[in-house]
């Protein structure tokens, strides 16, 4: 059985937010989208907007700098869980993310990050755009393969009509 992640077409992003304002409330029930643990950055110049979220990486650097080990992988469900009882709120987690996915929220002192809202994540549930979908992780590489694919084949078509 494959794993799911979330699949993030920033493309078909509109900006509207919904995806933190629903995982704020699913976690913390309140409306406020400095606590959820899915952020949409803006890039200004490109004018796009870009869904940011824990890609639960397979050799997760956040899991391999905790100091407390709060930061496991689940093996069987293919994510790293943060554990809040053992968590220390150092930040290192936060400081060493390739993703900028794990947040501190300094009103509790605490570090939030994905957990995939236990195999219903709620932004993908509200996302009209879709936006962001949970896919199977092979249904991604298979996406990638085709379009590295076709990426070859227009650039071996350029290639030969130089010739």
């Amino acid at each position: 059985m494959s794993n799911k992640v979330l699949k993030i077409d920033y493309e078909k992003c509109t900006g509207c937010r919904l995806c933190e304002l629903v995982c704020a409330v699913k976690h913390d029930q309140v409306s406020n989208p400095a606590r959820s643990r899915i952020r949409v950055v803006k890039w200004e110049a490109e004018g796009i907007y870009i869904p940011m979220a824990c890609q639960q990486c397979e050799d997760a650097p956040c899991v391999n700098a905790c100091p407390a080990k709060a930061l496991t992988r689940n093996q069987e469900m293919g994510r790293v869980e943060l554990d809040y009882d053992i968590c220390i709120g150092c930040r290192t987690c936060v400081s060493v993310c390739p993703f900028g996915a794990m947040h501190f929220v300094p009103a509790d002192r605490k570090v939030i990050k994905c957990d995939l809202c236990g195999g219903e994540p709620q932004c993908v549930r509200f996302c009209d755009v879709q936006a962001i979908q949970f896919v199977d992780e092979g249904e991604i590489n298979r996406e990638k393969g085709r379009a590295a694919a076709k990426r070859l084949r227009t650039a071996e078509g350029q290639a030969a009509a130089l010739l």
